[in-house]
């Protein structure tokens, strides 16, 4: 057929496609030019700071260690500490074998590269690095150099000095301090703290102890004295981590199994077919849009000045919350029953409850179920959030840690918890869903 001979609806068919198949494209990309101007993407770009996101992630998975000494005091003693805590820090004989003391009471500190820095008895700082040696002298006003042009990789005045050495090592000598640190790969200290005897020992020596008489501890078994020192850890603080993990799940479990036990209930009013009138259904379901249309973080606001920061605020956030959701979502499933077994069980002159209890829950009990084990699983990664701003929870910890600013190390410690337990929850729901479908 010619194309003359099809009708114009024909023709007006095809012309809507093809603008609609380039109006839509076009609309895009609008877009899209809209959100790169309004977010000012060009300039974000040109301000980012590429090189503080490097070091960023090395704290990932890497420690610095310090080595310090503070030139206004008279001792002028050099201290050798993990990340500049004072609880790791290292005693005289203990320190880390690039860290190395001098017959004449120096230190030398080998990096990296070949590169070296030596502190003197007298404060004076000899830096080895790029073939070259340089001088730095501390003094009451400043430091003096011999470094008449300070190549790109150091930053001089006659305040401060910092050089910036390979593998992420850093010298810092100002008038009242000179400091080195030096990363290394792992989280050092994760097991055991300084104060342990099993500190530096290998696992070959660790399993050896386990079943060895000689006990490092007096009077406790060794397996014991390192499951505790392992607990009871002063740097990363296994057992309050732990508590802060059973904090975040019970918040989660609360609030949902708490909404869950609230909303069943209340969803018979309004659901279709269970609700006495329409006006008492609308109430409810206005009730309903209003728990769940207010976000679980903003209530965890209003509530923290009611009752406090704490774990039982961001249970009650969480509750509040998924009380309209569930109250919704069990208010749609009790519509959708089939009504042929609670006839079955009306015609046998069976009350309400009876009706409800064999007619009615055995049917939305496997939906009810999953969206409750389903929400928990969810509402365990909210509730991380929600500790944050209440002061509970393993969210609380990733906050301190994160406002630090030092102890990102830290940081991965927590996220990498946080996301085992997100993936336990979902394999423990994921279990039960399919078990009690199935049953």
């Amino acid at each position: 057929m010619a194309m003359a001979e099809l009708s114009p609806g024909v023709h007006a068919g095809f012309r809507r496609r093809r603008f609609f198949s380039l109006a839509v494209p076009a609309a895009v990309l609008t877009y899209l030019i809209y959100i790169a101007i309004a977010f000012d993407l060009a300039g974000l770009a040109s301000r980012a700071r590429w090189d503080n996101g490097a070091l960023l992630l090395q704290d990932f998975w890497s420690y610095k260690t310090h080595v310090t000494r503070e030139n206004r005091r008279g001792d002028g003693a050099v201290v050798t500490a993990i990340e500049g805590m004072r609880n790791a820090t290292y005693a005289p004989g203990q320190e880390p074998e690039w860290v190395q003391p001098m017959p004449d009471g120096g230190t030398r500190v080998a990096l990296r590269g070949g590169n070296n820095v030596t502190i003197a008895a007298n404060g004076d700082v000899t830096l080895e690095a790029e073939g070259g040696a340089y001088h730095i002298t501390p003094t009451a006003e400043g430091i003096t150099t011999d470094i008449a042009d300070p190549p790109g990789w150091m930053n001089l005045s006659d305040k401060r000095l910092t050089a910036n050495l390979p593998a992420g090592a850093r010298l810092t000598v100002t008038r009242s301090r000179t400091e080195v640190f030096r990363r290394s790969p792992g989280w050092e200290l994760f097991f055991f703290d300084l104060s342990s005897p099993f500190y530096g020992k290998s696992l070959p020596q660790l399993v050896g102890l386990v079943f060895s008489s000689d006990q490092l501890v007096p009077g406790r078994s060794n397996i014991a004295a390192m499951a505790s020192d392992f607990w009871y850890n002063s740097v990363w603080h296994h057992g309050d981590v732990a508590w802060a993990i059973f904090e975040t799940l019970l918040m989660a479990f609360l609030g949902t199994f708490g909404a869950g036990l609230i909303a069943l209930p209340i969803a018979f009013m309004a659901a279709n077919n269970f609700a006495p009138s329409r006006i008492i259904r609308q109430a409810f379901r206005r009730v309903f849009d209003f728990l769940r249309g207010v976000d679980a973080l903003i209530w965890t606001i209003v509530l923290s000045r009611a009752f406090g920061p704490g774990p039982l605020t961001g249970s009650l956030a969480i509750l509040m919350t998924d009380t309209g959701t569930f109250g919704k979502l069990f208010s749609e499933a009790l519509e959708n029953v089939d009504e042929k077994p609670i006839e079955g069980l009306r015609s046998t002159g069976a009350a309400a409850m009876p009706r409800v209890r064999w007619g009615v829950m055995p049917q939305i009990a496997p939906v009810i179920l999953s969206q409750l084990l389903y929400y928990f699983e969810s509402n365990t990664r909210s509730a991380t959030i929600i500790g944050a701003i209440t002061g509970g929870g393993i969210g609380l910890l990733l906050v301190q840690a994160i406002q630090t600013q030092k102890d990102w190390e830290h940081v991965t410690y927590y996220i990498v918890l946080v996301v085992l337990l997100v993936v336990a929850m979902d394999w423990v729901s994921g279990k039960i869903r399919a078990r009690l479908i199935r049953g």
